[in-house]
């Protein structure tokens, strides 16, 4: 049973690219304070800067919902990365490996899925993608 904490609950904008460092930086900060060991902070920060990054190159910036959430007595951090850019036509196409629309590995979407424990993304051409991940503390 997920329940959201009311402990840390904020949204961070991202519409430049200093803006995914300080997106990523406070990700770090939150999942430090609830214990979270340092690869699974570090599985979540690269998730974070990949989701970020390309919710500003692709979806002309937007914002990342920030809060703690709990399964029991475990913590964890969940995020909420919306933008009301062009969308995703075809999501399973832009889950796969090496699938990309720009000039980049296309690793982005999939790798950051691989990297979280829950992942789930919405898209809607011409209204906008919404990609909501959770990284639980021991997992």
């Amino acid at each position: 049973m997920l329940t959201t904490t009311t402990n840390i609950r904020e949204i961070l904008s991202v519409r430049q690219e200093r803006d995914v460092v300080i997106c990523r930086n406070r990700v770090k900060e939150v999942a430090a304070k609830l214990g979270m060991g340092i690869v699974n902070q570090t599985k979540l920060i690269t998730a974070v800067s990949e989701l970020a990054r390309n919710m500003l190159i692709y979806g002309g910036g937007g914002n990342v919902l920030l809060q703690t959430v709990t399964r029991g007595r475990e913590p964890g951090v969940q995020l909420i990365f919306e933008d009301k850019g062009p969308g995703i036509a075809d999501i399973k196409k832009a889950m796969q490996d090496g699938f990309t629309t720009g000039k980049s590995m296309g690793m982005g979407l999939p790798g950051a899925k691989r990297l979280v424990s829950e992942f789930s993304i919405d898209s809607t051409v011409g209204k906008g993608t919404t990609v909501k991940i959770i990284k639980w503390k021991n997992g």
